[in-house]
Formats: structure tokens, sequence, C-alpha cells
């Protein structure tokens, strides 16, 4: 189940989680401290990235450092505080990717090894930075895997392409949410959704609430299409314009969004007595984000073995009738 303790949550407040463990590794694993960087410590996915980076934690017997950081102000400040407290080692999931060039250059300044997860850092030319392990999502086929379920559903049901809106939740500032999302309309566009038919909803935020002020802006504006879709960064994205459908008054029968992540929102809405707009999820597990890139740190550290430059992990549709069934899967129950 989804991890949200008290005593975390008290940590995250003031900054800064600890996760001392005494091992059965030998001595010199207890020295190990290595940090674990997210830009929201309050989301799911970041909360069971932890999780299993604590569990990579136990079974080394090094010290996780968990810290949020939710701007550049505050990663500077991270890095400074873990280099403070003897850290050889972080791993971080930036809340903004041009941030690239200045993370690496306080990280070497504090003799910090550095792996990205999640969001690769660019450089000034917008270019990822090559040199930076990183572990991230084949954003792109995710999408594609969002529009596969969405155009198999339209089918199923019967609707006319020309007879549907697309709900394009977007949150451009971020390649990671260009690629699903652009991944995701290039299969409906094949399917033979029409270019006019794609209705731009920029958030300000990548949370629900920004989404369904986008979503309903759109809606409103175009109130005479009876069918419509949706897709986003993430679940939360796409619940925003699914929330904003029933805002107005469409029926959910006539509404297939699919969202990605398989976070606690999305499966509290498989759970509910009737089926919504929410038709599905593409689940990309944290497991590995957090357990093998904190394992990947740690012989980097400990052994010298350097991680793979690029590791893209992917994800797995999840409906309301089988989602229980993906999750234990994909190790998250």
């Amino acid at each position: 189940m989804r991890f949200l303790k008290t005593a975390a949550l008290a940590g995250m407040m003031a900054g800064v989680v600890f996760t001392a463990v005494a091992g059965p590794s030998a001595a010199y694993a207890a020295d190990v401290k290595i940090g674990f960087v997210v830009k929201q410590p309050e989301e799911p996915w970041f909360q069971d990235e932890w999780k299993f980076a604590d569990v990579a934690a136990k079974e080394k017997g090094f010290t996780l450092v968990k810290i949020g950081a939710e701007d550049g102000e505050k990663v500077q400040s991270a890095l400074d505080n873990l280099a403070a407290q003897g850290a050889t080692g972080v791993i971080i999931c930036t809340p903004d990717v041009k941030l690239g060039p200045g993370i690496v250059a306080k990280a070497e300044a504090n003799g910090l090894k550095l792996m990205t997860v999640d969001d690769r850092l660019v450089g000034a030319d917008g270019k990822p930075l090559e040199d930076v392990a990183h572990m991230g999502i084949s954003a792109t086929k995710i999408g594609e895997e969002v529009g596969r379920a969405i155009s198999e559903e339209v089918k199923k049901r019967g609707w006319d392409w020309k007879n549907v809106g697309a709900i394009r939740v977007s949150y451009d500032q971020l390649p990671t949410a260009v690629d699903r999302v652009e991944g995701a309309l290039s299969v409906m566009k094949e399917n033979g959704l029409p270019e006019t038919n794609i209705f731009a909803a920029p958030q300000a935020k990548t949370d629900t609430e920004a989404a369904l002020n986008a979503s309903t802006v759109v809606l409103n504006k175009n109130a005479d299409i009876k069918y419509w879709v949706a897709v986003g960064l993430n679940d939360e994205s796409v619940l925003g314009a699914v929330r904003a459908t029933e805002s107005v008054g469409i029926p959910s029968e006539n509404v297939v969004a699919v969202g990605i992540g398989g976070a606690e929102s999305a499966i509290n809405e498989f759970k509910k007595p009737s089926p919504t707009g929410f038709y599905g999820t593409v689940i990309i597990s944290p497991k590995r984000h957090g357990y093998e890139t904190a394992m990947n740190m740690y012989a980097w550290l400990a052994d010298g073995k350097e991680p793979e430059k690029l590791i893209l992990t992917s994800g797995q549709l999840a409906l309301r009738d089988n989602y229980a069934e993906v999750r234990k899967e994909l190790g998250i129950e």
C-alpha cells in the first residue's frame, strides 16, 4: 500500500528524513551515507521511491538521508547539507531540469557522486547531460501505451473520432511531460483523431486542481463536442480533466481518460462504486527507481562500480478490473 507515515511526514516538513540502519554488511557500509533528494516529497510516487530506497539501505547497511527540495535554492541547500553530514553520494529528482549545470557543479564542489532519477538534467543548450548517470522512464513509449489504450476503448465504444475531443493537459516546460503527451496523441492521430480536435489545457502545476481549471476552460469553449478523451503527464493531471468533465455535466460513459503512474489517487478512482471517466492508468513502478538507484549508488561508493549512464523503465496498463494484479506483478503491493 502507499507509504505515508506521520513521523516521515513530520520530518519532511522539517526538510530532512533520516533512515539510519544497522545491517549485516561490513563495517564500511555503516560509514556510507547517501542522499535521496526529491522535488515533491508529499507525492505518493516519491514516498514509494523513498520506501524502496530504505529497503536497499537496510539490506546493505548504509544510511539514507531523504530530503525534499521544491525549488532551486532548496536543492543547493540540500547538497550543502549532505556534504556537511558526510554523505558521499546523492540521487536527485530536481524541481527544474534546467538546473543541471548548477547541480553538477555543486555536487562536484561538495565531493558528492551524482545520479538522477525520473527527470533528466539538461544543459544550457537544452540537451541531456549524458555524463550524469540517470534512471528514467521511456516517456514516449509510455505515452504510446496510453494512446493505444484510449484508441482501443474508443473503437470498442463505437465512437467516430470526428466527434471526439482530446484534452491535452500540458506542462511543456518538462520534457518528460511533452514526450508522454505527444506519444499518446501520436497513436490516437494514427487511429483517426483529427489534429483540429486536440485542445491544449496548459496547467500551472502538475496537480489535479491546476488540471481541472485548465480543462474546464477547454470544455466550456467546446460545449458542442459529445465525447472526450484526456491525456496528461500523470494521474493527477488526467484526474483533473475527469473532474472537469463531471463539473460541466458530461456523462462518465462519454469520457475515456488514461493516466500515468498508478498513484493512490488512481487506485481510489478504481475503487469507487461506479466507473468514472478515468478508464485506466499506465503504472510505472517506483520500486526500481528507489531500490535500484540506491543499490547502484552504493555499489559505486563501496565497490567503485559505476552505474550505467542511462536506464529506462517501462509501464503496464491497469484498469478498474485488474489493477490489483498489475500492482502485485510490479512489486507495489
